[in-house]
């Protein structure tokens, strides 16, 4: 017997795990489960005071809010974003039906090309799966629609979330991804990468002196429109 196996084997006897089989199946069980732990009772609000604790949680960690009433809003407030940054008029949007079926022509002059985020890319738009309350984090699920890329390269980052779907923790986003691939008939349980962002990149690692846009974004401007799905 190796030494590895000789361990291995006093560990399972110290567990005192008589039945394996049983063992594997009650592991196999709760992980099926999803059984969820702690909760902290800090997120479990109406919605109205959910969104307001996401903002004020996402303005701590330097990200800055607009609050519209619909997606039609979202162009305007692209480009008020950028003339306040004296920023190129030039985004690179999410090939999400729900961004590019805006009219982006109407009292703009913006430039808007969609795909995935490349190296020159100076803001980007993104569509966020949901957000959460208790940290003011946005949570951006990958897939055709909505390239990961976009969320790394830019140096100014614009997320739209909408109000309805900023939930109180994120063991309910957890839920909603896993509902929302099944109802999809995703072949996969999960999307290829969750990212969860809250506020834009930063580092302290050099004399703890707080540097933005380390290893992203340096601003991220978040849109909460109150508009429900259709």
């Amino acid at each position: 017997m190796s030494g590895k196996a000789l361990i291995l084997g006093k560990i399972k006897s110290n567990l005192n795990r008589s039945d394996d089989l049983k063992s594997r199946a009650e592991i196999k069980n709760r992980i099926q489960a999803h059984a969820k732990g702690l909760i902290p009772k800090r997120g479990e609000l109406p919605q109205a005071q959910r969104v307001a604790l996401f903002c004020k949680e996402a303005q701590r960690v330097d990200a800055s809010i607009s609050e519209l009433n619909g997606f039609n809003e979202i162009p305007a407030a692209v480009s008020d974003y950028l003339r306040d940054h004296q920023l190129p008029a030039k985004v690179k949007i999410a090939p999400h039906k729900e961004l590019v079926d805006l009219d982006w022509d109407v009292n703009t002059s913006l430039m808007v090309e969609q795909g995935r985020g490349v190296g020159d890319d100076g803001v980007s738009v993104s569509l966020a799966f949901g957000g959460v309350a208790e940290t003011g984090t946005l949570v951006m699920a990958s897939g055709p629609e909505t390239p990961t890329s976009l969320n790394f390269l830019p140096l100014d980052h614009i997320v739209v979330v909408r109000a309805n779907e900023i939930a109180g923790n994120y063991e309910d986003i957890w839920a909603r991804i896993r509902e929302h691939q099944a109802r999809t008939n995703a072949e996969s349980a999960l999307p290829r990468t969750v990212n969860w962002i809250t506020g834009p990149s930063r580092t302290a690692d050099i004399e703890q002196t707080l540097l933005l846009g380390a290893h992203g974004p340096q601003r991220l401007h978040i849109l909460i429109v109150s508009e429900a799905p259709q």
